[in-house]
């Protein structure tokens, strides 16, 4: 199921009374099984666009689409993961109902909810510790409950706000492959937003650049490394490097027209 951008802007109010633009007129598909991750300088519109990809925030102009359906709130066949793990996870409630409650949100069943929980935790490295409190979790640990719990809906898309940025490098590698994995097991699409331009090229099918005053789409980039990916040889090949390099060079150029 394709995720569908339509010319999609988003304006804010500002102290002087006119609207203040935030992110500029955008268009973008995401295919069906696709990483796509989405780079560029804080302020240019990331997370506000993937916020609008996900209806949580919605389009001054312009539309958003999951597969035939407009979205305007947060749609089946959709989940969500954000950088604040310690925020999104319930501290009162165990990892297992911690995922239990968005197969209630979803109105699945008990008994399927219990199969898609015991999936998703085994699927993330956390069927051992399904009675811990988020409070007893390294930070790693807890973002991989909120990955857990993002796939116990079993999603066509997951939207990831820079699901890493709070964990140490290795964590962060870690984590980098489980989402490669859980992505591949569950046949799903997924939009990665990050400021990491290494993390970007290592997990993304393409790679989205943007800059910023407003928030603009400069480059749609496709990555033509090999899969697997692998945390040491990919990273020493010299087109991970070049990759690397063309999309900084993206980032750091002055401001120009839209890429399409």
């Amino acid at each position: 199921m394709n995720l569908i951008v339509d010319s999609i802007s988003k304006s804010y109010p500002s102290a002087k009374g006119e609207p203040r633009l935030a992110l500029a007129e955008t268009s973008v598909t995401i295919g069906q099984g696709e990483f796509v991750c989405v780079v560029g300088p804080s302020g240019c519109g990331k997370s506000t666009m993937l916020m609008m990809m996900g209806g949580l925030l919605a389009p001054t102009s312009g539309q958003v689409r999951l597969g035939d359906k407009r979205v305007v709130r947060p749609p089946a066949g959709l989940s969500v993961v954000f950088q604040d793990y310690g925020r999104s996870l319930f501290p009162w409630m165990n990892v297992r109902r911690n995922l239990a409650i968005a197969g209630k949100a979803a109105k699945l069943s008990r008994a399927e909810t219990a199969e898609r929980v015991r999936a998703a935790l085994a699927a993330v490295g956390l069927d051992a510790v399904e009675n811990l409190y988020p409070w007893q979790m390294s930070g790693g640990m807890q973002q991989r409950t909120a990955i857990a719990r993002a796939l116990v809906v079993r999603p066509d898309v997951m939207l990831m706000d820079e699901p890493f940025a709070a964990v140490d490098a290795q964590t962060r590698a870690d984590l980098e492959d489980l989402v490669l994995r859980v992505r591949h097991e569950y046949q799903m699409s997924v939009v990665f937003v990050t400021h990491d331009i290494d993390e970007a090229v290592y997990l993304g099918d393409r790679v989205l650049v943007m800059r910023a005053n407003p928030g603009h789409l400069v480059s749609d980039l496709r990555i033509d490394l090999p899969r697997p990916r692998d945390q040491v040889r990919t990273k020493l090949e010299p087109r991970f490097a070049q990759l690397r390099s063309d999309i900084f060079r993206q980032i750091m150029r002055p401001a120009e027209t839209t890429v399409q």
